[in-house]
């Protein structure tokens, strides 16, 4: 997996500690601030391989959608922290509490699509879990289903695992805490979308621990990175799988590299034309949920 090759940003009063694949950790130089600032690049990665260039204003756009999210699900506690943003990062970072993340990332599918179908073709499952016969790609699920990941190290790949393997790395009361909120929280979501003629198919959580033991939502929140949109009307009128899944996220971008890359060696540069269409998107869903 490619690493990302834009160097971190000097942000007076902070110094860099972290970069993924997308965001970019920063810690103050106070040692008695114990804050964390957590900058969302434009890098758009696919395939686990950070691509170029990346999307114009991508963290920006995502970092308004998150924060927008975050305030819609204020009964859900989260990892914001009160303070100023940098100027250098203020359209494109949050101020977040310093937490012990979980080893999870908490799935939540409501409709059958993407790997999930892949599965149930093969086999009438989705993580292992049974689902009734008759299914067909894009259907909405009887009711939504809890699907964790184990969250592998840097350059590995995350790996679908049973509740019962959560309940081993976490502990059977924290398995269900991270179960039973990823569930309300998606259903909450999902009602909002559906107001603004949207589907949230699916999406996946990340939380972490603070230091009184709380359960904190975490990292992004219901973006166009960490969850699959699509238009309600399309979804019910649409002939083809195409049509009805049409998502609001980077898969314009997916279906660019499918098509023109084997998957040896570096991805090719996406083209302007991708980087501005998917930007579009980007934007699209947020105006829809926002306004």
């Amino acid at each position: 997996m490619s690493t990302p090759a834009d160097p971190p940003l000097s942000i007076p009063g902070w110094r860099h500690l972290y970069s993924g694949k997308v965001r970019d950790l920063y810690a103050s130089e106070d040692a008695a601030d114990t804050r964390i600032l957590v900058v969302a690049s434009d890098r758009v990665s696919a395939f686990d391989f950070v691509l170029s260039p990346g999307i114009t204003d991508k963290g920006a756009l995502l970092t308004q959608l998150s924060r927008w999210w975050f305030a819609q699900l204020d009964e859900f506690p989260n990892h914001l922290a009160e303070g100023e943003i940098p100027v250098e990062v203020t359209d494109r970072a949050m101020l977040a509490q310093s937490l012990e993340m979980l080893p999870i990332e908490c799935v939540v599918r409501g409709y059958i699509t993407g790997s999930g179908w892949a599965e149930y073709q093969e086999s009438g499952t989705v993580c292992g879990i049974p689902l009734p016969a008759g299914l067909e790609n894009g259907d909405r699920l009887p009711e939504p289903l809890f699907t964790p990941a184990y969250k592998a190290p840097m350059g590995e790949h995350d790996e679908n695992i049973t509740f019962e393997k959560t309940v081993e790395l976490v502990g059977g009361e924290r398995a269900a805490e991270l179960r039973d909120t990823s569930l309300a929280i998606y259903a909450r979501a999902a009602a909002i979308a559906e107001e603004r003629g949207l589907i949230l198919a699916d999406t996946k959580f990340e939380f972490g621990t603070d230091a009184d033991g709380v359960v904190r939502l975490a990292d992004e929140v219901l973006t166009s990175d960490s969850s699959r949109y699509w238009d309600a009307a399309a979804w019910q009128s649409g002939q083809t799988p195409a049509e009805r899944m049409a998502s609001f996220d980077k898969q314009i971008v997916r279906d660019w590299l499918a098509s023109n890359w084997d998957k040896q060696g570096e991805p090719p540069a996406l083209p302007d034309e991708i980087v501005e269409r998917t930007a579009d998107r980007y934007r699209e869903l947020i105006a829809r949920l926002t306004a």
